[in-house]
């Protein structure tokens, strides 16, 4: 068997020299939007827990939401009402939320029906919520167990079913505004915040940080 010129393996060497680096070189990057896409459909359990208090105006009642102490949902709350103080709580990576009554502790969920129940346990994703910024400014809240159904209500402040609701429905828009007299901390407040503590069912305690600092008008989150 003859031995293979030199300049013969010299070429060949380098062909598949080229084809590796081609190979490694072509591979696409990660794709970022995908995966916050995924992390955004499961509990995030590493990273600090965001919580914010708040009412939601609603855009066709114009009254804010409440949670009463029988676990019945209506948006007929005036501003700086006890039972329309809300806890918002992060639950994933993106913008998902669990909302609960200060006064009450319950939590907002849906049922199957698509009616806006309260609920003492709110771990379930019936009681999850896509925070969805529009373009008018307003908040949109989509169900995270039934797809495309939206927490909703009617001009007189009643629930409307989850099934009858669209995105550029007006009964689905929501304005987030700090409780009447609430005042945004200061900056120096917000410094010296720096452990969580899961709040209590009357509010939150002196140790919860990140407080959203926006007074009577949209908060885009």
């Amino acid at each position: 068997m003859r031995p293979v010129p030199y300049g013969l393996s010299y070429l060949f060497l380098h062909i598949f020299t080229f084809c590796y680096y081609a190979q490694v070189t072509n591979q696409s990057p990660p794709n970022f939007t995908q995966h916050v896409s995924e992390q955004s459909k499961v509990t995030d359990r590493v990273s600090r827990r965001l919580v914010r208090i708040y009412q939601l105006y609603s855009r066709t009642s114009g009254k804010h939401v409440q949670i009463l102490p029988n676990k019945k949902i209506n948006a007929m709350a005036e501003d700086g009402d006890v039972h329309a103080k809300l806890i918002v709580e992060t639950d994933t990576f993106g913008s998902r939320v669990r909302i609960r009554g200060a006064e009450t502790g319950f939590y907002i969920c849906m049922n199957k029906r698509g009616k806006l129940i309260g609920k003492k346990n709110g771990q379930g994703r019936d009681c999850i919520f896509t925070e969805i910024v529009l373009e008018n400014n307003y908040t949109a809240l989509k169900n995270a167990r039934y797809e495309g159904w939206y927490m909703a209500f009617t001009r007189r402040g009643r629930p409307r079913k989850g099934s009858r609701t669209r995105q550029h429905q007006r009964e689905v828009h929501f304005m987030k505004r700090l409780p009447k007299g609430q005042q945004p901390p200061t900056q120096a407040t917000i410094g010296l915040l720096t452990s969580f503590t899961t709040p209590s069912i009357k509010g939150l305690s002196g140790q919860d940080a990140h407080l959203n600092t926006e007074e009577q008008k949209p908060m885009n989150c």
